[in-house]
């Protein structure tokens, strides 16, 4: 069940209203925690049948690999620790790795030999990508590493574990949650948290409307460009900075989407946005933007390899790597590996001239996020290309075609404008904290519920409730 989909409008009160009553029900018994997990644990394997029926096998293959070892790690000591720790890391990836990266390993690889002079027949795989494999894969590793490290002990509970791996608002799309953060929760006694619904249910009345008439709305609008060649370069740039705002609410809609959704159930997930266009480079960028992932990648991968605790040159390296790492987990293509190390070649560039250290204010401000911006909207047009053939072809026409024709229809512009107009506005209000106009939380119940309905009208009127449009849940 994908948020941005008729079946989710239906199925959440029912979903919450089973869950609640599972917990009215056992809240006077010995084992009411045990009871309201178990209840949990069949929602998330319930919802992730609808998605993925024959794949949950895989989920639960992960599941109980990363689980035993993880005991396997605790209890070893010397080098069988660290045995048990790759083995548990190379069975829980293989997966990730056959169905994710196996048909791109072998296009190059028979692409590599016929530069050889050499014909190999390797048979291919025409399988679906399991629907957020990436995700639980990447958190059940880092709870293996976690234990490795002893930054927890490792779980005995097999019920809790299960439910930790596969809890249903991020199975789909994440946030990646840290054992630390999320075991803990699914431990503690749970009862219905009136202010932290209400919380929730505001991030997700926020999340779909980013979802459904942002991002779902630009998705369709610019998917009907299909031709790249026949656009001039106005168009490429509209198009382009469109995208940008596309992902951003794809993304973050979804994600405030779950982290509502964890609010209404009780449970506190990690805001994996922290407004990042307003980023005054590409490294504070990745302060914001999936926040998660970046947490990842800087425990389990850049401070594994020395961090910044190493020459200048060797941090260098590891910055290089990490946003290596970055780019293939994004996608099985030469364009999201060099989207990531692009990214990573940015910071680098940043971090020898200083400049992810200097926050400026005011006009130096102002410029130095509309550069920042105009330098994503360009690495985007990487990660979204089919090939880097034609995201040169993109980056030239916006370069070297001054015909900046605009052809927007004018139903079009006009919901385009208002969508964009409304989130830029609240993260204008949030950025800066202006507190009158924050009127998602104003004491003022009648100008709070008129935002609230106003957000629904809009959301039922613009928005698109097309599930097979969200772009993170192809990673």
């Amino acid at each position: 069940m994908l948020f941005n989909s008729f079946d989710f409008v239906w199925m959440f009160p029912m979903v919450f209203a089973f869950y609640y009553g599972i917990v009215f029900l056992v809240r006077h018994k010995r084992r009411d925690r045990k009871i309201e997990n178990t209840a949990l644990l069949c929602l998330s394997y319930l919802l992730y049948i609808k998605l993925n029926p024959i794949y949950v096998f895989l989920l639960l293959g992960i599941t109980w690999i990363t689980y035993y070892f993880g005991i396997l790690v605790e209890e070893s000591t010397n080098y069988r620790k660290r045995y048990f720790l790759t083995a548990g890391i190379c069975l829980g990836i293989i997966p990730l790795i056959i169905f994710k990266y196996y048909n791109f390993l072998h296009d190059n690889l028979c692409s590599l030999f016929e530069c050889c002079g050499i014909k190999i027949g390797l048979p291919g795989l025409n399988w679906a990508l399991p629907i957020g494999i990436s995700f639980f894969t990447f958190q059940a590793i880092g709870y293996l590493v976690d234990v490795y490290y002893q930054k927890i002990k490792a779980e005995r509970n097999l019920l809790d574990y299960m439910l930790f791996v596969s809890f249903f608002p991020q199975i789909a799309s994440g946030p990646i949650s840290k054992a630390k953060d999320l075991l803990p929760q699914i431990k503690k006694q749970r009862s219905f948290d009136y202010p932290k619904a209400v919380e929730g249910l505001k991030w997700l009345l926020w999340g779909m409307f980013m979802k459904v008439v942002l991002a779902d709305r630009l998705g369709s609008y610019i998917t009907s460009f299909a031709d790249i060649a026949s656009l001039n370069g106005g168009m490429t740039l509209t198009l382009s900075i469109l995208y940008s705002f596309q992902i951003y609410g794809d993304f973050a809609g979804y994600s405030f989407m779950a982290m509502g959704i964890g609010k209404v159930m009780g449970f506190d997930l990690i805001n994996n946005f922290q407004r990042p266009y307003f980023s005054q480079s590409i490294t504070e960028f990745w302060h914001r933007w999936h926040i998660s992932l970046s947490l990842w990648l800087k425990d389990y991968i850049y401070i594994p390899l020395g961090g910044s605790r190493c020459s200048k040159v060797r941090s260098y390296f590891n910055i290089f790597v990490t946003f290596l790492v970055s780019g293939v987990w994004h996608g099985a293509s030469w364009t999201f590996i060099f989207w990531g190390v692009l990214h990573g070649v940015f910071q680098i560039a940043e971090k020898i001239i200083g400049l992810n250290k200097i926050i400026s204010s005011g006009i130096v401000r102002l410029s130095r996020t509309v550069i920042n911006f105009f330098i994503l909207t360009l690495l985007w047009i990487f990660f979204r290309s089919a090939n880097i053939h034609d995201a040169w072809l993109q980056i030239s026409k916006i370069f070297n075609d001054h015909n900046y024709s605009l052809n927007l229809p004018w139903q079009s512009l006009f919901f385009i404008i208002l969508s964009l107009s409304v989130v830029i506005g609240k993260d204008i209000v949030d950025e800066f904290q202006l507190k009158k106009l924050q009127f998602f939380s104003c004491k003022s119940t009648l100008v709070r519920w008129s935002i609230y309905l106003i957000c629904m009208i809009l959301i039922l009127l613009a928005g698109v409730f097309d599930s097979t449009q969200f772009i993170y849940v192809n990673f």
